[in-house]
């Protein structure tokens, strides 16, 4: 039993090397800039990440840029005009323009994607 269970332990923790070597990002370093290479062949400049002291080889894939939907302008109102006990929002600020993200609406979709002054905002949840 006991020499049964040391197997599975040394066969895991193998298992688990062998994942987390597999899953590790491609390094390129090009021109000054590092970047790490996806499984699909796109690049990611993490230059600014390694000079913060991140290690590119230790990177490891994620769910990648389109796992998620994000929000635009058009959603932001759904037309309804029933306000929320004190809701829980996001907010940006620009000069004299100023936008709110509702969390809710937020939690489903995690990132929106407006313009406030002339300026591109990603606000991510």
């Amino acid at each position: 039993m006991r020499r049964q269970f040391i197997s599975i332990v040394i066969f895991l923790g193998v298992a688990l090397i062998f994942v987390s070597i597999s899953s590790a990002a491609f390094v390129l370093r090009k021109e000054g800039k590092t970047y790490i290479e996806d499984q699909k062949g796109e690049r990611w400049d993490v230059t600014q990440a390694e000079a913060l002291g991140f290690r590119p080889e230790l990177f490891q894939y994620g769910i990648g840029k389109n796992a998620f939907t994000p929000l635009d302008d058009s959603y932001l109102s759904d037309g309804s005009s029933s306000i929320f006990q004190n809701p829980r929002i996001i907010g940006i600020a620009d000069g004299t323009e100023a936008r709110a993200y509702s969390i809710p609406k937020l939690r489903y979709h995690e990132i929106a994607n407006t313009q406030i002054n002339d300026k591109k905002v990603a606000v991510a949840y």
